[in-house]
């Protein structure tokens, strides 16, 4: 690979890998409903800080016009804040030779393409199974979102459409805002196998991204999070969000470098990427005390770290539903 080639190489690789990126991250939002939002926007600093009004639905009062007209309690008009916080990610270093290339008179742009198409794809399985991770910490730390089939029944229950619906029940006339759930393949497959033994019509395919179950989009992944090796039993997790109840920003500040050394048989070319990227969940703060800058993935899935700073569930993130995964 002469020095011309290696220029381009390493002058096109970025712009290549966005390009692949941002292709991906449209095909996802379409599909999750924009319950995960993977986007292009910025992230400046390590936290995004926004503020918003609190509710003061609560101010509304019965009158009685028959007693002494005394002193109404007042309701203050506050404003809480809502915490993201950055994510910082590597890929690589990635290792070839040169001479591979020029030897199979490969172009240089095949390069090019193998190695975006491969980091594109991983940073996006990395925001997306950060996101769920956090979703999962952050949802099933709170009583009043969460649906437990081993710990509230006896004796325990699997993931099914009634573990599915009473999860959904907890945001009660809401549950309509509900869009999209995420789950893993085999809890998947394991709704498919009830649906076969279920005279009703119970969910609908409705494409190849797209699957629809109680009403709601599925996203099937098998994302860690989703599964947990507990004593005694091993638990099932599927998540049922709303609308923008995980937001992904994009870091702006993706480092890659291309080095070519000497001292072996043959010449080695590596590659490296350096990457950031912003995650905010809808109701909830990164706690910046306790959770604190540049995270790892250990505080990202802990529930104390994201503080619920919406009034109600209702206006949170979702909803998760735990079963024995066990029980067919």
């Amino acid at each position: 690979m002469s020095l011309t080639q290696m220029k381009v190489f390493n002058e096109f690789i970025q712009p290549a890998i966005i390009e692949t990126l941002a292709q991906r991250v449209a095909l996802f939002n379409e599909a999750s409903r924009g319950s995960i939002r993977l986007t292009t926007d910025g992230f400046t600093g390590d936290f995004l800080q926004e503020s918003f009004f609190a509710s003061i639905h609560t101010a509304q009062r019965r009158v009685d016009r028959y007693v002494s007209n005394g002193a109404a309690s007042a309701t203050d008009l506050s404003q809480l804040q809502h915490n993201g916080v950055k994510v910082a990610g590597g890929f690589g270093p990635i290792r070839f030779e040169p001479g591979q290339l020029t030897w199979l008179e490969k172009p240089t742009a095949e390069g090019i393409e193998v190695i975006s198409r491969n980091f594109a794809e991983a940073m996006l399985s990395d925001q997306l199974n950060t996101a769920i991770a956090a979703l999962v910490a952050a949802i099933e730390n709170q009583s009043a979102a969460k649906y437990d089939g081993i710990a509230d029944v006896s004796p325990n229950v699997g993931i099914s459409y009634p573990t599915l619906n009473k999860a959904h029940a907890k945001f009660g006339d809401r549950s309509g805002d509900l869009v999209a759930q995420v789950m893993t393949g085999s809890v998947f497959h394991k709704l498919i196998g009830q649906n076969l033994t279920n005279t009703a019509r119970l969910f609908t395919a409705q494409g190849v991204n797209i699957v629809d179950i109680l009403g709601k989009a599925v996203i099937v992944t098998d994302a860690p999070a989703l599964y947990q090796d507990a004593s005694p039993l091993d638990k099932e997790k599927v998540l049922s969000l709303v609308e923008g109840a995980a937001t992904v920003f994009d870091g702006g500040d993706m480092i890659s470098n291309i080095e070519t050394t000497n001292g072996k048989l043959r010449i080695e070319t590596t590659m490296q990427v350096d990457y950031t990227f912003g995650l905010a969940l809808k109701g909830y703060a990164w706690d910046t005390a306790n959770g604190g800058k540049s995270p790892t993935d250990a505080e990202l899935a802990t529930g104390s770290n994201w503080d619920k700073v919406a009034t109600s569930i209702k206006d949170t993130a979702g909803v998760i539903a735990i079963g024995d995964a066990t029980v067919a």
